[in-house]
């Protein structure tokens, strides 16, 4: 049997434990083993982007370029890829053309090697601008497609997206299954025809949550996937993805082969168990998140949404109704067009559907973002959302139909005046464009030991 070359994707330090542990992960517990790591032979340590930026802000009381910078340094060998939503960076809005161009060279410049750039509704007007700068400043521009399962959501609607990212200038493509619903025999098709028409990487990315990632990785390779995201095996399983180990031993006898160095990858693992345990005792890894949870292929629901979900729920008393409001996702879906359940999308799909549960009236209660969104305020979606519906939500509200960036002006001299003297970079000024007061609090304690941080509500992204 010939052997063909797998690439490994490690998502321990971003994906797993923003999964299973809702992105508490400090950086003092990943500092011990990042040496080790680097010499695993991985093809990328994913380890940015998604929920850490704001997680290390709001939770832990780190900088994140900071970490950024502690991971660039430890990584000698291994490159360094995050998660970037387009034109909402790492924040929950859409930021001008000047604060996405600037974000994205600072990652680069503290050390992201591969930029994972995807839109929320799979527009593709909202990843153009991420894009450009990623190439303009020598970055890795990895274009992603938001998988998903609905009426329009068609091998066809996948397949031509791939060949658009490929035209506009991707280096590599990403299928991003979020939710873990993507069964093998899709897999199989989706891969072989985006493979038929598109020469570049392709990156497969899932989670283990319904108990079908590892078929669905396997055929993803049967089909010519190049590389696949596992995580480290005391992180893996229930909501993340499946075991780095498994999979690498389970290939070996089918005709792929990845180079990883198992007695390294050993060390992490045996590290990652103690670091496990200490989040199993304090009460942040939570048993339901090691669950399978085969309803997942109904509710469509990503690990992380489950994870943040369940603790949003549980810090207002409210645990048993977990159940119900995963019942009411789809139906909030549906009403709104599809959207794939991804950040920003998952979290304001959950938070409507809590409120439609608790309040026992749909739509009673609408939340802010979800008004912005009937007002075409994140881009296009895929399926029309019933005008009648809208109306009820928005009213005659005028609905965008342009790229949103488009209606904003430059961004950056505005944010630099507001945070004013708090921030000593550019890096600053864009911790508070993407989070004002969550930032002008960590700046503000950074400046001032004696800051006087106000008593805020948290939500706790789901």
């Amino acid at each position: 049997m010939s052997e063909r070359k797998v690439e490994i994707v490690e998502t321990v330090l971003r994906d797993a434990q923003q999964s299973l542990i809702a992105t508490r992960l400090p950086i003092e517990d990943m500092l011990p083993i990042l040496e080790t790591m680097d010499e695993v032979g991985y093809f990328a340590i994913e380890c940015w982007g998604g929920a850490t930026f704001d997680s290390c802000l709001r939770f832990l009381n780190e900088d994140p370029w900071e970490r950024l910078r502690i991971f660039r340094q430890k990584f000698k060998k291994t490159k360094l890829l995050m998660l970037l939503r387009g034109q909402s960076l790492l924040g929950y809005r859409h930021y001008a053309d000047d604060v996405v161009e600037a974000f994205v060279k600072q990652a680069i410049e503290n050390g992201i090697d591969i930029i994972r750039i995807f839109d929320a509704l799979n527009d593709l007007r909202n990843i153009k601008t991420s894009l450009e700068a990623c190439k303009r400043y020598g970055g890795h521009a990895q274009l992603t497609i938001a998988y998903t399962v609905s009426p329009v959501h068609t091998l066809e609607y996948f397949t031509d997206l791939a060949v658009q990212m490929a035209e506009m200038g991707a280096d590599s493509i990403c299928i991003k299954d979020m939710a873990g619903i993507m069964t093998p025999d899709k897999a199989y098709s989706l891969v072989s025809s985006i493979k038929a028409r598109v020469n570049l990487p392709l990156e497969v990315h899932t989670h283990a949550t319904a108990g079908i990632s590892k078929m669905t990785y396997l055929k993803s390779l049967d089909a010519g996937a190049d590389i696949i995201d596992t995580a480290v095996s005391p992180f893996s399983g229930g909501t993340s993805q499946p075991a780095t180990e498994s999979m690498i031993l389970g290939m070996s006898g089918l005709g792929y082969q990845t180079d990883l160095n198992i007695e390294k990858l050993n060390e992490v693992a045996d590290y990652f168990k103690h670091i496990r345990t200490k989040y199993r005792s304090n009460g942040l890894l939570k048993l339901k998140m090691l669950y399978t949870e085969p309803k997942a292929l109904l509710y469509q629901v990503p690990g992380g949404m489950l994870s943040n979900l369940l603790s949003q729920l549980t810090e207002q008393g409210l645990e048993d109704r977990y159940d119900e409001v995963l019942a009411e996702v789809p139906h909030v879906r549906e009403d709104l067009g599809y959207p794939p359940l991804v950040t920003p999308m998952s979290q304001m799909v959950g938070t409507q559907a809590l409120m439609n549960v608790v309040t026992g009236e749909r739509y009673k209660l609408v939340s802010q973002e979800i008004k912005n969104y009937l007002r075409g305020e994140y881009g296009k979606t895929v399926a029309p959302i019933d005008e009648a519906f809208r109306r009820s939500i928005i009213g005659d509200d005028k609905v965008m139909t342009e790229r949103v960036a488009d209606s904003l002006g430059a961004e950056l001299p505005r944010l630099s005046e507001e945070i004013g003297e708090y921030a000593k970079t550019i890096e600053d000024v864009l911790d508070y464009a993407l989070f004002p007061q969550v930032a002008r609090d960590f700046l503000g304690r950074r400046e001032d030991p004696f800051y006087d941080v106000p008593v805020q509500e948290v939500e706790v992204e789901i």
